[in-house]
């Protein structure tokens, strides 16, 4: 009878305890607002179950990191979220891109205050200076506002770009213009960036691509949503192939963007890598009519962007783009590649083709020959 007194005793205790904790807790966390300066902006609802009192005792302990950001670099940091991930992927990611400082802390955060489940799929305007509450909401489904899209289809120059900006967004083409004509301007955000010669503009780095969009974005998060979708699209694996081979990034993209305007036919694009790539080893000129098409406009600064060339504009295009005059790669790209183009730069096919020309049937595809006997022989009738 003694014993069963004692273990009735003990458990009403715990209960006492226990629910003597959660209503601290609850109390606590009620009183967010009134905790310290800088960090009463954190407010958490009191816990309703076992799981959640243990959890909430913790995040009350940890209430300052809650609060704290992570830098205090203002810079907008475009977060993608990518379809299936999960909620310890995300926290893992925010935290090596240094938008978090704890990655468990961040989980069982959005895990207490029901988040986590919110979480969707897109692309995410971050800043380091945000709290981990702050963050949490950020990636909430609803939290995004009216959305705009923007398509960006691959091959085009950055004029080209800035206008279709221009159309399905509110932001100016002269003010985009303005902010992608220095590519040093963003190397410290963007380190693929610190690659490029003095002078060069973002030409060829804007990733083509769908984007979606709140519908108060700036021209400063557009151009960098496209840069970070850039440096997740190469893939170490990719960089390290061009490390292998000895060329740098930069030459991929410019040999990258020449197969873009060039290929019509998706499997021709490692055919027509190759092409290029056996003429520069050989020390044969690059004779890439795209090229010209850039220098020539570049030079009169308005549309069309890629005219129709004439025998005369080989010679008479005096630009260092017209790689018929200039050998080697032209100094940089000439328009955005998509993923296949570079990935055909990274990866050329092997053969042994120095030219190719419109195949007859006007479908889009080429004929490619290895002598220059064998190509003028394949002239249209």
């Amino acid at each position: 009878m003694r014993k069963r007194t004692t273990r009735t005793l003990i458990f009403l205790l715990t209960l006492l305890v226990f629910f003597g904790g959660m209503g601290a807790a609850g109390y606590f966390f009620l009183q967010g607002s009134s905790g310290p300066a800088g960090i009463g902006d954190v407010t958490l609802s009191a816990p309703t179950n076992v799981n959640d009192f243990f959890v909430s005792l913790y995040l009350e302990s940890r209430r300052s990191d809650l609060a704290l950001p992570a830098g205090d670099d203002p810079a907008t940091v475009v977060f993608t979220v990518e379809p299936g991930e999960s909620v310890g992927q995300i926290a893992s990611r925010l935290q090596s891109e240094k938008l978090i400082r704890d990655a468990q802390l961040f989980r069982l955060y959005l895990r207490y205050a029901k988040l986590d489940s919110g979480v969707e799929a897109g692309q995410f305007t971050l800043k380091k200076t945000m709290t981990i509450p702050q963050i949490a909401q950020a990636l909430q489904t609803g939290k995004r506002g009216d959305e705009l899209t923007l398509t960006i289809p691959e091959g085009r120059r950055l004029e080209e770009v800035a206008a279709l900006v221009a159309e399905q967004t509110p932001i100016s083409a002269t003010l985009f213009l303005s902010l992608t004509r220095d590519a040093k301007a963003w190397a410290a955000q963007y380190p693929f960036l610190a690659e490029l010669p003095a002078g060069a503009s973002l030409e060829g780095y804007l990733f083509p691509d769908t984007y979606q969009l709140p519908s108060d974005v700036t021209a400063s998060d557009v151009v960098a949503r496209m840069l970070a979708n850039f440096d997740r699209r190469v893939t170490a694996d990719m960089r390290d192939k061009l490390a292998a081979q000895k060329r740098t990034l930069f030459e991929a993209v410019t040999l990258a963007s020449i197969v873009e305007r060039e290929a019509a036919v998706a499997n021709e694009r490692p055919v027509i890598a190759s092409v290029y790539l056996n003429r520069l080893n050989s020390g044969m000129a690059l004779d890439a009519d795209p090229t010209v098409q850039y220098g020539m406009t570049s030079i009169k600064k308005q549309p069309p962007w890629w005219p129709q060339l004439t025998l005369d504009d080989y010679r008479n295009v005096k630009s260092l783009y017209n790689t018929y005059l200039n050998p080697g790669l032209p100094p940089g790209p000439i328009a955005s590649p998509g993923l296949a183009s570079l990935q055909a730069a990274i990866e050329p096919a092997q053969t042994d083709f120095f030219f190719f020309r419109a195949a007859c049937s006007h479908d889009g595809t080429h004929l490619f020959s290895k002598t220059l006997e064998e190509h003028a022989a394949k002239a249209c009738p």
